[in-house]
């Protein structure tokens, strides 16, 4: 269970930091969006909080290279795909569930910010993606068919990774499943664990979390990635109330919530 207060980790730092972007830029420019982006990023790395949140060293390696004015498209490390890229990008799937070429485009430059590799392309926005369509309605046991056709072509890790988590669906032991998918460390991982949990309990947010939560590996990456699809599917009213009021930070969490409903509600023209 959550401590009391439930202190966040980086991944929703970064996550508050990609949304206070989102709600800051009211057009469709991405050249702009993503200014916007890289000034919450380079707040973030400067946070106090932050050194004892687990930041990554991918993402403040290349946090550290925007703010000596390397420009986004290619600040992202060579070569790295953790799954820094996939952890934030939640709002991205909420902001843009109707305009899905859109959340493609803002999701793949969001992580090439920090991410320069095909599998973490496709992580972020698949972990976008999985946002829509959980907001869409779709039952988990059709995330993993979406994400391989909106990512196709993207990473062939990406796609093995979620074949992995295709060959467990009906394996009775969990932990073996877990295992065979990997342990969330690179973001092709993180994703398809994610959508496990979603399969495990599709109809349950904090068991959903609770078993991302509790893997061995990159285990509160997983369940930021699950908790967020699965607040999608389920709604607030999912998640436990006393999970809700021992959050840090709640009233500014509540506010930005507020800000992303309007701004999804009130696209650009």
């Amino acid at each position: 269970e959550p401590p009391d207060p439930a202190l966040f980790t980086d991944d929703t730092q970064m996550t508050l930091a990609l949304a206070q972007a989102l709600v800051c830029v009211e057009n469709d420019d991405t050249d702009q969006l993503m200014e916007a982006v890289v000034a919450q990023f380079i707040a973030w790395a400067h946070h106090p909080d932050t050194p004892g949140r687990s930041p990554g060293a991918t993402c403040l390696r290349a946090v550290a290279a925007l703010e000596r004015g390397v420009h986004w498209r290619e600040s992202g490390v060579k070569g790295s795909k953790g799954c820094g890229s996939a952890m934030r990008v939640a709002p991205i799937g909420y902001l843009y569930q109707h305009s899905p070429e859109r959340l493609r485009a803002v999701a793949q430059a969001t992580g090439r910010a920090t991410h320069a590799h095909p599998a973490a392309d496709a992580a972020c926005i698949a972990a976008a993606y999985l946002v829509k369509l959980a907001l869409d309605g779709a039952h988990p046991k059709q995330f993993s068919r979406g994400v391989l056709e909106f990512c196709d072509g993207l990473s062939d890790e990406f796609d093995a990774a979620i074949l992995r988590l295709n060959h467990t669906l009906g394996w009775a032991d969990t932990d073996a499943a877990l295992r065979h998918i990997g342990e969330g460390w690179v973001g092709e991982e993180a994703v398809a664990l994610a959508i496990y949990c979603c399969l495990k309990h599709p109809d349950d947010y904090a068991a959903a979390v609770r078993l991302g939560a509790n893997i061995t590996g990159d285990s509160d990456s997983v369940a930021s990635i699950a908790g967020g699809i699965m607040g999608a599917r389920l709604g607030r009213a999912a998640i436990p109330a006393d999970w809700i009021v021992r959050l840090e930070r709640r009233a500014e969490l509540e506010t930005l919530a507020e800000r992303l409903t309007y701004a999804q509600t009130h696209p650009p023209l």
